[in-house]
């Protein structure tokens, strides 16, 4: 049923959804025999067929019988619940390790065993979400970078948070785990099945909390091995090329042009198309004193953030030449011309001077 709890795809899974069954039957058994015996009560000790009320006040027996019942109830149900719980949270053995981490309002996924870590954002198109084309079968679903594991392999999940409490929820793998700044929950899970299986955060985290998928693929380890190799290769080529930008320019027709991009997939949603934010919430960079005041504040503010504000750190999250356009971008856009250019070494620099 679809009102149901889904039997998920883990063993795990499996196991949760045979126990909500079982305590759910229980519970109904219950509910029959009490409303049985009250609606029975009712009928057949009724004043119309003369039937004189019990002139006492307790019953030991009574009392004993309404508390042992529940009790032994309550200790059968507790046995296979237990059970449960101590299986989801036994971590140990892991086959492979991903540190999962929240912020306002992405995942970000690192392999322990591997030299691969990178940021998932929503890949639903700003068409969609504005009605201006038909939603799509996954609407708020997608992602554009999913994590990807192995199946028959046991992945452990180390899951933290940058910012706020946010909670890393995939229903299939019956895993709902609270990511908490400053604090590590674990959770774990074994995919019998290749697919794609799809989750979201469950924790009320701001702004964009609806926007802020999870998707998981589970490959076969041939492929999944194939696939690791090939991101590895894909990150190792970034940072080298990452590095020859630092002593290239780019005309600041390019930077503009990648810098509104990056600017519409990032920075978009709270400061607006037109830069001019919304008042009294995100703060608007048309003629600002960010946009048109000093430049290493300004790339400041887009490398590290602003604490105890929603404006994250993005140094993390974009390269240098994406970060380079973005501020280009923010100095030149909307009337601002400050016709100040900031390059890929720039913006290096202040890195490496932090």
């Amino acid at each position: 049923m679809r009102l149901n709890m889904t039997q998920g795809v883990t063993d795990i899974s499996a196991s949760v959804y045979n126990l909500h069954m079982i305590i759910f039957y229980i519970c109904c058994v219950i509910g029959i025999v009490v409303f049985g015996i009250m609606f029975w009560s009712i009928i057949h000790h009724r004043k119309s067929k003369g039937a004189k009320p019990a002139n006492f006040h307790e019953s030991t027996k009574v009392e004993i019988l309404w508390t042992a019942i529940p009790f032994v109830i309550l200790i059968a149900m507790a046995f296979p619940a237990t059970k449960t719980l101590i299986e989801m949270e036994d971590t140990t053995d892991a086959d492979l390790t991903v540190q999962v981490t929240g912020s306002q309002w992405k995942w970000h996924y690192r392999y322990f065993e591997h030299d691969l870590d990178y940021y998932s954002l929503l890949a639903t198109p700003q068409s969609e979400i504005h009605n201006k084309i038909a939603k799509s079968a996954n609407y708020l679903l997608e992602v554009d970078r999913p994590l990807v594991i192995p199946t028959g392999q046991k992945v452990r999940f180390l899951i933290t948070s940058d910012d706020v409490i946010h909670s890393w929820w995939v229903p299939e793998f019956a895993i709902k785990k609270d990511a908490n700044p400053g604090f590590i929950n674990e959770a774990w899970t074994r995919v019998n099945e290749p697919g794609i299986y799809r989750g979201q955060c469950a924790e009320l985290c701001g702004k964009d909390h609806g926007f802020m998928p999870i998707v998981v693929i589970a490959k076969e380890p041939a492929e999944f091995n194939k696939w690791m190799a090939e991101q590895t290769e894909i990150a190792k080529n970034a940072k080298a090329e990452e590095q020859k930008l630092l002593s290239m320019n780019m005309s600041m027709e390019e930077l503009m042009t990648l810098g509104e991009k990056v600017y519409n997939a990032n920075c978009a949603a709270c400061h607006q198309q037109n830069g001019q934010g919304i008042p009294g919430v995100f703060p608007g960079l048309k003629d600002s004193a960010i946009a048109l005041g000093d430049v290493k504040e300004h790339i400041n503010i887009v490398v590290n953030g602003k604490a105890g504000t929603a404006m994250q750190a993005f140094g993390k999250q974009l390269a240098l030449k994406d970060l380079a356009a973005i501020v280009t971008y923010e100095r030149n856009a909307w009337g601002n011309n400050t016709g100040d250019v900031v390059q890929a070494a720039a913006i290096n620099e202040f890195l490496v001077d932090k």
